[in-house]
């Protein structure tokens, strides 16, 4: 797909209006949580920017990220892959396969040098190079070959932000996160295991919006996403200050939404959007629908005690 159209070409090439360009760069001002005197300035930059190259690399993952982005509603990700971006590598969405898709990765790379964007999922393995490989190269050198002529890198799901499940006690395969690979990069992570869908999506049409990320954490975690914890705006927050707690997940006490602390819940030590965004298109989340926060989104959760055992009586 050619990325020589500005994403508003794209778009209105597309039969869409003014009208509807207008609604659709007030969609991505919400789920940017931008306030709506930034629509004009998102529409300018949309009307001057080309639609970019993007390289999304998958090493040690369950695509489970990839399966969660597909389920983006704002921009969808139809939407996204066709009219914002052009996705020249995937492993899961392309149609090609084989030595096809690594000469289209080859092509991508070289005719988008410095520009394109890099996205990552999956722990890349530095213990034996034969773990895990693509195409006869090991995840390590694809990554720093790919990384070499990337503009930015976006590290998705908790496994490329930190290591993941296969950097868990006792890590057989030495896997590690992208950032201590690749150090001279710009870099965010958008950790979730997996994360949530519009924060993909959100990070990616920001960068796109203002061609930098938003202001990030100690964690290189978008503040705009993960600036407050899950406890801070659960629906089961006032039962805790009432002290009112579930001592089973199917007793009346769960029923009546009291709180989930007790039963492991990591709401209080957990960062995300989860509470807000939600999943499903805005339906719930997991403690909503009655199962504590497993803590998917911070470093070391697999080896951070049990998901059932509550880490603390005070926080």
């Amino acid at each position: 797909m050619s990325t020589h159209q500005t994403i508003a070409e794209r778009l209105h090439s597309q039969g869409l209006s003014r009208r509807d360009f207008m609604k659709f760069c007030a969609t991505t001002a919400s789920i940017m949580a931008l306030p709506t005197s930034m629509i004009p300035r998102i529409a300018e930059a949309l009307e001057k920017t080309p639609r970019p190259s993007v390289l999304w690399l998958s090493f040690q993952e369950c695509t489970g990220c990839t399966e969660s982005f597909t389920r983006s509603h704002a921009p969808t990700l139809e939407g996204l892959i066709f009219d914002l971006i052009s996705l020249d590598y995937h492993h899961t969405l392309q149609a090609t396969a084989g030595e096809a898709a690594e000469l289209a990765r080859q092509k991508a790379m070289e005719d988008n040098y410095g520009n394109y964007l890099l996205i990552v999922d999956g722990s890349i393995p530095i213990g034996n190079p034969g773990y895990s490989t693509i195409s006869g190269m090991s995840n390590k050198d694809m990554l720093i070959e790919v990384a070499e002529g990337a503009q930015a890198i976006i590290a998705v799901g908790t496994c490329a932000a930190y290591g993941g499940l296969p950097h868990a006690s006792p890590n057989p395969t030495g896997a590690v996160s992208v950032e201590e690979i690749i150090t001279d990069k710009p870099l965010i992570n958008v950790p979730g295991c997996p994360p949530v869908p519009v924060v993909i999506s959100g990070v990616i049409a920001h960068f796109l919006t203002f061609g930098q990320w938003p202001a990030l954490d100690a964690l290189k975690r978008p503040l705009l996403f993960f600036g407050r914890s899950i406890h801070d705006r659960c629906s089961r927050r006032a039962f805790y200050e009432k002290e009112l707690f579930a001592e089973s997940f199917d007793d009346q006490k769960a029923k009546k939404g009291w709180c989930l602390y007790k039963l492991g819940c990591k709401g209080p030590f957990t960062f995300n959007a989860c509470a807000t965004t939600k999943w499903n298109e805005g339906t719930s989340f997991p403690i909503e629908s009655g199962h504590g926060c497993l803590g998917c989104s911070q470093p070391n959760f697999w080896d951070g005690n049990g998901f059932y055992q509550a880490l603390s009586e005070n926080f």
